[in-house]
């Protein structure tokens, strides 16, 4: 399987994803832990790609999704945006108006 079906596959398996820089639990940037914990405070499950132990979707994904920086966090195979965007949209409501529009669980 190429990277690109990988990824196709690895979005489309998941109803939230997040590409990121280490774990939820153990992440390896600011950025990366700032996202994870918008949906962890939101009662989102959501699975999770460390970018840094997958060099070829690392290097490939900003191709794939045509956003050049991680985290990414993708709703329903859609890519919504980076650690900014997450945020702004937590706290504007959009992203709990996103989840509930795309039949997203959270709490």
């Amino acid at each position: 399987m190429d990277v690109t079906d990988r990824i196709k596959q690895q979005v489309g398996s998941h109803p939230v994803l997040l590409y990121m820089k280490g774990t939820p639990d153990f992440p390896q940037c600011g950025f990366s832990a700032r996202t994870s914990q918008v949906l962890k405070t939101m009662g989102v499950e959501f699975g999770h790609v460390n970018v840094l132990a997958e060099p070829e979707i690392r290097a490939n994904l900003p191709k794939y999704s045509n956003w050049p920086t991680f985290p990414q966090l993708f709703v329903k195979g859609e890519l919504v945006g980076g650690c900014d965007i997450v945020v702004e949209m937590h706290e504007s409501g959009e992203l709990k108006k996103l989840l509930d529009e795309k039949g997203v669980k959270h709490a």
